[in-house]
């Protein structure tokens, strides 16, 4: 029964039918019209009117208005009542204030409803339940638990809601504890048996891992309805039991239940997941959704098509999308997310979604957060940065930038298209930074080149209190290969132990992947052995590490063991195994892996096979049989496959060949420096120097410019980087003075010795010219100076080493006693006592 308060005099003025509807017309139509009513959380800056200030209704009127606007889903009547409750001095009853304070909660306007709970002179259960409720919602959990706890503390006798909403924020949380407590307070209040109670115990042990408590108290309770049966379904759903889920379907079936929108939704969620038989069990609910008139019901229905997407079957789902009477947001969106399957995206089905996304524009319907995320993953994938563009627009017009998701997909665009700023600028303006965002903008950096940028970047994140997860670590620990600084990779990994992510498979393979490129491939091996499940990608990576450091019969041990692990090797392992053949000089061998991998495994070779293939020919000197296999390949069109028998050209002086090749390179990339630079030193090396002299000014004609040589090395925890005749660096002096003893010792050993310590086909060093002072000498160089005699001396290039610097390295490495490892953009050189793990074949 609703509380009145004091019945008011005539009124002085009158309401507006159409403001208020459902409130009388007044009798005299000359009356004024509606007197504008202040917002309650500005009136006591609004100018007092005489003519109402002791003016007010009564209770039922103004609670009428409050359920009003809750109803019509606008707080707009609820507000203006409340504005009018305190410009009257009204004193509200406590129905009143509760009404108002779910009206508040109800709208999401959480910081008044708060206000005006801490205002309220007397509160009883209810009021609390509506802020518990509204903080549950809203996600502030900590929050409702203090409500929760205040509403214990205040001596109330708390009801099932009342418990509800603390179960609720416990299941969301996953505070097991805590949740067992309240389960204990509901023992004690008498409230254990009420299967609404119930039904909120089943949901909180479920979300909290504790399926098996949550079936003890299903099977043990007397009293069970629908709710009950669909919890408990879901949480063998959420946990993946599967077989427990479909007995339990199968008896709440036989109990004459009857299988509602929820029930359907949970279990079609389960046979996405690819359990035994699922699309046999998701045809089965297929069909029980038509013979309950539920398979045009959106949820069934955007149920039953994920399912159909993500089981493979997408001729069904767009069937079951064409047959949907009335097509929601929802069901477009599930639409679009099933072309999107990562197994299934190609251009092709990214149009598709396109289509559909103009589709529902013409409709009239409002893209959601998750339409413009799907839509900007589309144009991710395929790459249509300026469609990507215009729906960021759209996503602006909307004023949905500032969401996290969209967010994430925006920096992925623009690091992508390989706008930085624009990445940056993205992750900036968003004001909730998940690790989604971090990861993004990390590996954005890293796609780019800004290796550098991204570990700035994780130090910052560090810095901030947030926790890494392994995707990041995985990420800053291919920065760190990328650099080659083991060290920083290594306090890294230090890192990822302490906080246990270093025990994750994507954490470990970045770990091998980083000590090998760093030119640690004892400590990549040791990583390796000491994974408990090393995946495909983990063999993959191993296989092609040694690979790149000549350790051809490991890659092949490792290939053989793999396959007797019962892992199939993919793409990437072939391209391995490859590599190694070609580096190793197994000629055999790699042309049987390469039928292997077609014959036996179905594979299509891509353009980077057969490169190495060319590359095998190559190295044995099968400069015909290489080029017969270029044109009879299919990539005969692509600058890679001729590239790679350019090189072999050079190795064996053969500059008729090589002369015909460059042409065929320079002609596919004009403007590729490194056709120019490779045909120069086969003329050069052959003393033509007229020809050499004529690819020089070849490329000034073109404007083709060489990359300059970059070498550098990390000492001290610091990367030192060094340019051809570079005197920058402030140990320059020492450097160049080292480097002057070293040639003069190599000089006077020259002298003495009948031939040089190389072998009599390496042509004879020239002290004193520019050659002597290339970066990775000066690198090398500042690494003895700077290193412990028994560390190696790591030095990273970003061009191909020079014959002249290979030649030196060897002869350091004798003269010095020191292990140097240079590694360029093909492979690793590892040079020891006079000699190169290349074998003189790069």
């Amino acid at each position: 029964m609703l509380l009145q308060g004091t019945k008011p005099t005539k009124p002085d003025f009158v309401f507006h039918p159409m403001t208020f509807p459902g409130l009388r017309q007044p009798r005299n139509p000359s009356a004024p019209q509606t007197v504008p009513l202040p917002n309650p959380l500005q009136v006591q800056h609004s100018q007092p009117c005489r003519r109402i200030q002791n003016f007010s209704f009564d209770s039922v009127t103004y609670t009428k208005l409050v359920q009003l606007s809750v109803k019509s889903g606008s707080p707009t009547y609820g507000k203006l009542a409340h504005a009018h409750i305190i410009k009257s001095a009204f004193k509200p009853c406590l129905f009143l204030l509760n009404n108002l304070l779910h009206m508040y909660c109800k709208c999401g306007d959480i910081n008044t409803a708060r206000q005006l709970f801490d205002k309220m002179p007397k509160r009883n259960v209810i009021s609390y339940n509506s802020l518990i409720s509204v903080y549950t919602q809203m996600g502030f959990h900590d929050k409702a638990m203090g409500v929760f706890n205040a509403a214990r503390l205040a001596g109330l006798i708390l009801d099932k809601f009342t418990f509800a909403g603390a179960l609720n924020a416990c299941g969301q949380t996953g505070d097991l504890e805590l949740g067992k407590l309240i389960h204990g307070s509901i023992i004690v209040s008498g409230l254990g048996a009420k299967v609404f109670v119930t039904n909120s115990l089943i949901d909180m042990y479920s979300k909290c891992g504790e399926v098996n408590r949550a079936r003890l108290l299903f099977e043990s309770s007397d009293d069970l309805d629908e709710v009950s049966w669909n919890s408990m379904i879901a949480g063998f759903v959420r946990i993946g039991a599967n077989e427990e889920m479909l007995k339990l379907l199968g008896k709440m079936h036989r109990s004459g239940l009857k299988l509602n929108t929820y029930t359907l939704g949970s279990v079609l969620k389960a046979c996405c997941t690819h359990f035994m038989d699922s699309k046999h069990h998701g045809k089965a609910l297929h069909t029980c959704s038509v013979k309950l008139g539920l398979d045009s019901d959106d949820v069934v229905a955007t149920g039953l098509l994920v399912m159909y997407a993500k089981s493979g079957y997408l001729v069904d789902a767009i069937q079951i999308f064409k047959l949907m009477p009335n097509q929601s947001v929802i069901i477009y969106n599930a639409m679009i997310a099933g072309f999107l399957q990562d197994d299934t995206i190609n251009d092709e089905y990214a149009n598709e979604t396109f289509n559909l996304f103009s589709e529902m524009q013409r409709q009239g319907m409002k893209p959601s957060k998750f339409t413009f995320s799907s839509m900007l993953k589309a144009c991710n994938v395929v790459e249509a940065f300026g469609y990507g563009r215009q729906i960021h627009a759209q996503i602006c017009k909307r004023n949905l930038q500032s969401d996290e998701f969209i967010g994430s997909a925006l920096i992925d665009l623009y690091f992508l298209l390989g706008s930085v700023e624009d990445g940056v600028k993205c992750f900036t303006s968003t004001p909730k930074q998940d690790i989604v965002s971090w990861t993004s903008m990390i590996a954005g950096y890293i796609q780019n080149g800004r290796f550098g940028s991204a570990l700035a970047l994780f130090c910052e994140l560090l810095s901030s209190g947030r926790k890494p997860d392994e995707f990041i670590i995985s990420s800053v620990l291919g920065a760190c290969a990328s650099l080659a600084t083991p060290r920083s990779g290594q306090q890294i990994q230090g890192y990822a132990i302490k906080t246990a992510i270093g025990n994750f498979t994507v954490t470990q393979n970045s770990q091998i992947c980083m000590y090998a490129k760093s030119g640690d491939i004892d400590s990549a091996n040791l990583t390796f052995e000491e994974m408990e499940n090393p995946d495909v990608v983990s063999w993959s990576v191993m296989i092609s590490s040694n690979a790149q450091h000549g350790c051809a019969r490991i890659a092949f041990r490792l290939f053989e063991l793999m396959k007797d692990c019962g892992i199939e090797p993919n793409h990437i392992t072939f391209l391995g195994v490859l590599t190694a053949c070609s580096h190793g000089g197994c000629v055999e061998e790699g042309l049987r892996y390469f039928e292997s991998m077609k014959t036996d495994y179905s594979m299509t070779a891509n353009v980077k096979h057969c490169a190495c293939i060319v590359d095998l020919l190559g190295r044995a000197g099968k400069l015909v049989d290489a080029e017969s296999f270029i044109l009879n390949s299919g990539f005969e069109e692509d600058p890679v496959m001729w590239r790679a028998l350019l090189g072999a050209c050079r190795v064996y002086m053969d500059t008729v060949t090589g002369k015909r090749v460059a042409e065929r390179v320079i002609e596919l990339e004009p403007q590729a420096s490194a056709s120019y630079v490779l045909l120069y030193n086969i003329y050069n090396d052959a003393g033509i120097e007229l020809h050499a002299t004529k690819i020089r000014e070849l490329m000034k004609v073109r404007g083709v410019k060489k990359e300059p040589g970059l070498s550098w090395i990390e000492v001290g925890n610091k990367v030192h980087s060094f340019l051809a005749g570079d005197r920058s660096h402030p140990m320059s002096q020492a450097i160049y003075a080292k480097l002057e003893e070293m040639l003069g010792r190599l000089e006077k050993i020259d002298r003495i010795e009948e031939r040089p310590i190389s072998s009599i086909s390496e042509p004879k060093f020239k002290v004193s010219t520019v050659v002597n002072y290339h970066s990775e000498k000066l690198a090398v160089t500042f690494g003895i100076i700077n290193l412990p005699a028994s560390a190696p001396v790591r030095v990273m290039k970003n061009l191909r080493v020079c014959r002249d610097c290979h030649t030196m390295m060897k002869l350091f490495s004798k003269l010095e006693k020191r292990e140097i490892i240079l590694r360029d953009p093909i492979r690793f050189h590892r040079f020891r006592e006079g000699s190169c793990s290349c074998g003189d074949y790069w």
